[in-house]
C-alpha cells in the first residue's frame, strides 16, 4: 500500500538536506553518465573496425602475382609472375569441392564519357560472380551475366557515382551507350555498393570482352574467390595458405619468396577482427566496471555519512515511538528516490551526450558511438542496489541503538 506519510516524510528529509541530497545524487549521475560515454565510444572504436571490413563478402581470398624476390629453379630473381585463363581450370579442378565461386579480375583506368562530360575511373573486367563478392545491388537494369561473358559483348555496369558523374539526375543510364576510352559501350545496368562513393565508381565489363579487345590474351590480373560458408576460420586459412602453395609451385615460384604470388584471405581478417573486437570488449568491460566500482564506493561511503550524520534525528525518532523497521525502510526508499532520480538522469544526460558529438567523432575513427539502454539501465540498478545495501547496513545498526545513546552520540 502506497505510504503518504512515509513519503512525505522522505521529501521533508531532502527538502531539510539539500547538499546531502545534491552530492549523492551528483555521484550516481556521474557515475552513470561517464558509464554511458565510455561504453558508447568503445562500441563506435567496435563500429569503426568493423566497417573496414564489411565492404566485400567475408568468405573471400584474392590471390594476386607479382615479381619474384629470390631466385628458384633456374630462375632470377625479379621474374614477373602472370596467371593465365588456365589457372582457372587448374584450381577448379584441385578445389572444386571447396569453392563457391572463382573470379577472374583486371583492372585499368580509363576515360568515360557522355555527351560532354567526362572524367576517369576504373574500369574492371570481371566474371559475374563478382556481383556476390563485392555485395554489388543494381539500382536499376542488371548485372554483367554468362551470356555477355559468352559473346564478349562491349557492355557495361557503371557505379552509382559514375552514373551520377556522368548522367543528369533523374536520366536512367540504362541503355544508353558511354565512351569508354574511345570505344562504346552499352550501358546495361547501375550499381550500390556497400563500401561507399570509392566503390561506386568502379565500373564493370565481361573479362572475356577485355581479353578480346586490350590484351588479345588470357591473361589475369587477379584471382578471386569465395570459398563455401560452411568452412571454419581455420579451414578456410588452410585452404588459401595450400592454394598458394601450390601455385608457387606450379609457377616456379620459391616456398618462401613473400611477393611472388601473394594472397588476402578474408579468413584471416575476419579471425584478427574477431581477436581485436574481443580486446575492445575487454577494455570497454574493465573501464565500466572501474567507473560502477567508483561510483559504488561513493554512493557507499555517501550513504554511510548520512546515517551517521542522522543519529540523533533516528534517536528521537524511537524515542517517538519510531520501530527499527520504520526506520530502516525510510532511510532504505529515501536512498531508492535518490539513486533511481539520478540513475535516470544520468542516463539521460548520457545518451543526450553521445547523440550530439556523434557527427564529430568519425573523424577520430569512432562510429555510430550508441550504447544498449538495457546495459545502461542494469548498471544504474547494479549502483541503486548498492546504494540501498550500503545504506541498509548502518541503518540496521543505528536502529538497534538505544534513544538515549543516539541522542548522547550526537
Amino acid at each position: 500500500m502506497f505510504d503518504l506519510d512515509g513519503w512525505r516524510e522522505i521529501f521533508q528529509s531532502i527538502g531539510k538536506n539539500k547538499l546531502r541530497t545534491v552530492l549523492s545524487g551528483l555521484t550516481i549521475t556521474f557515475a552513470i553518465l561517464l558509464f554511458t560515454i565510455l561504453l558508447g565510444m568503445g562500441n563506435g572504436l567496435k563500429n569503426t573496425f568493423k566497417s573496414f571490413f564489411s565492404r566485400d563478402a567475408e568468405n573471400a581470398m584474392f590471390i594476386m602475382p607479382n615479381r619474384t624476390t629470390k631466385a628458384f629453379r633456374g630462375y632470377q630473381s625479379g621474374r614477373r609472375i602472370e596467371f593465365e585463363n588456365e589457372d582457372i581450370d587448374y584450381i577448379v579442378k584441385n578445389y572444386g569441392d571447396k569453392i563457391e565461386h572463382i573470379i577472374r579480375r583486371n583492372q585499368r583506368q580509363v576515360d568515360i564519357s557522355y555527351d560532354n562530360k567526362k572524367s576517369n575511373y576504373p574500369l574492371i573486367a570481371v566474371d559475374p560472380e563478382i556481383q556476390f563478392l563485392e555485395m554489388a545491388v543494381p539500382f536499376e537494369g542488371r548485372f554483367i551475366n554468362q551470356l555477355d561473358l559468352n559473346k564478349k559483348s562491349k557492355v557495361i555496369v557503371i557505379g552509382r557515382m559514375t552514373k551520377k558523374d556522368l548522367f543528369p539526375k533523374g536520366i536512367s543510364a540504362v541503355g544508353k551507350y558511354v565512351n569508354v576510352g574511345g570505344l562504346a559501350y552499352k550501358v546495361v545496368g547501375s550499381f550500390t555498393d556497400p563500401g561507399g562513393d570509392n566503390e561506386e565508381r568502379l565500373n564493370y565489363i565481361p573479362i572475356t570482352t577485355a581479353q578480346s579487345i586490350y590484351g588479345n590474351d588470357d591473361k589475369v590480373d587477379q584471382i578471386n574467390i569465395l570459398y563455401k560458408s560452411d568452412l571454419s576460420t581455420d579451414q578456410a586459412i588452410a585452404f588459401g595458405n595450400e592454394l598458394v602453395r601450390d601455385l608457387k609451385d606450379r609457377y616456379d615460384v620459391a616456398p618462401r619468396d613473400q611477393r611472388g604470388i601473394r594472397i588476402t584471405n578474408r579468413a584471416e581478417v575476419v579471425q584478427g577482427t574477431k581477436q581485436t573486437s574481443g580486446a575492445l570488449d575487454m577494455i570497454v568491460i574493465i573501464i565500466s566496471i572501474g567507473t560502477l566500482i567508483a561510483g559504488i564506493v561513493g554512493i557507499s561511503n555517501i550513504m554511510i555519512y548520512i546515517v551517521k550524520e542522522r543519529t540523533k534525528e533516528l534517536g528521537i525518532r524511537k524515542a517517538l515511538g519510531a520501530t527499527p523497521k520504520s526506520i530502516i525502510k525510510m532511510i532504505m526508499f529515501e536512498a531508492l528516490f535518490i539513486t533511481s532520480i539520478a540513475g535516470y538522469l544520468g542516463l539521460v544526460i548520457g545518451m543526450g551526450v553521445l547523440s550530439y558529438i556523434a557527427p564529430g567523432l568519425e573523424e577520430y575513427f569512432i562510429k555510430d558511438p550508441q550504447v544498449d539502454s538495457g546495459i545502461v539501465i542494469f548498471a544504474t540498478v547494479l549502483l541503486i542496489i548498492s546504494g540501498i545495501i550500503a545504506g541498509y547496513l548502518p541503518a540496521r545498526r543505528a536502529a538497534k541503538i538505544k534513544p538515549i545513546v543516539a541522542l548522547n552520540d550526537a
